[in-house]
């Protein structure tokens, strides 16, 4: 048995591990501009990306944006999934295809269909005009559009983790309660919820896994004063030329997403058991 699982760890320790090994490696190196990068054991980077009030921003910046789009999310999705879970008709293959569709969309177009519609001349403020606004209002290039655009992309992972939990679940449970008296909220939060939380935990850390990591909808939705973590690693190695402080800054990145995760995780557990 243990030969069946060799193929796999061996895939993942050649693409994942050692690149990651190899980038820790290159962050404890020192820039130059000159020579681009000196060979050194060096934790300069770190305490560097750390100190740097920029940097600071942008991790806080990041995290604030994870969270909003995991918790808006969860709201919208649970609604949804539900639906999906419990619909009897034919067309449920099509409303699951539906549902998918999004993520076959790229993220340049996707970001083009929300310029047309958020922008000082799409569809929005055209509307606005109709009803007497006389100066566009500012939605692009704003942080409360890339929270949108970036919760629109991770939306279906959520709402496909959830549908196939609550699938799970007998409906018995819930008309039990309501036939002793419960009413829909205390079903919700009594009977549904306890029994949906595996599936709230795993979107939860998929949808907050992606947002930390966002990078082309921060860039064409949030525009050039707007920063993530994901957008200012790529600055580093592709403009500024400084691998080793893009190294670094991509395992403060790692580092912060997996702990925040592991937090994530455990809040939303213990908040579902108190339910």
């Amino acid at each position: 048995m243990p030969f069946l699982v060799l193929p796999a760890t061996v895939l993942v320790l050649t693409l994942l591990v050692a690149p990651m090994a190899m980038l820790f490696k290159i962050s404890l190196n020192q820039y130059s501009p000159t020579e681009l990068m000196v060979e050194a054991m060096s934790g300069e980077n770190y305490l560097q990306a750390i100190s740097d009030p920029y940097y600071q921003n942008v991790l806080v910046t990041t995290v604030v944006v994870a969270l909003l789009c995991t918790l808006i999310c969860v709201i919208l999705a649970f609604p949804a999934a539900y639906w999906l879970a419990r619909m009897q008709s034919r067309w449920k293959s099509t409303v699951t295809v539906l549902t998918l569709f999004p993520l076959l969309v790229g993220g340049v177009v996707r970001a083009a269909g929300w310029i047309a519609l958020l922008g000082n001349e799409g569809a929005l403020n055209a509307l606005f005009r109709l009803f007497g606004s006389t100066e566009p209002v500012q939605m692009m290039y704003t942080p409360a559009a890339v929270v949108v655009g970036t919760s629109a992309v991770v939306l279906p992972y959520m709402i496909l983790t959830l549908s196939s939990v609550i699938e799970s679940i007998s409906r018995q449970t819930e008309e039990a309660a309501a036939n002793l008296g419960a009413r829909p909220l205390t079903v919700f939060l009594r009977v549904l919820l306890p029994q949906a939380a595996p599936g709230v935990l795993a979107g939860s850390v998929l949808v907050f896994i992606l947002s930390m990591n966002a990078y082309a909808t921060p860039v064409l939705l949030g525009g050039p004063s707007f920063a993530m973590l994901a957008p200012a690693i790529y600055d580093q190695f592709t403009r500024a030329g400084n691998w080793p402080f893009g190294a670094a800054l991509a395992f403060m990145l790692l580092t912060t997403t997996l702990v925040l995760t592991a937090l994530v995780s455990l809040g939303i557990t213990r908040g579902l058991k108190r339910a």
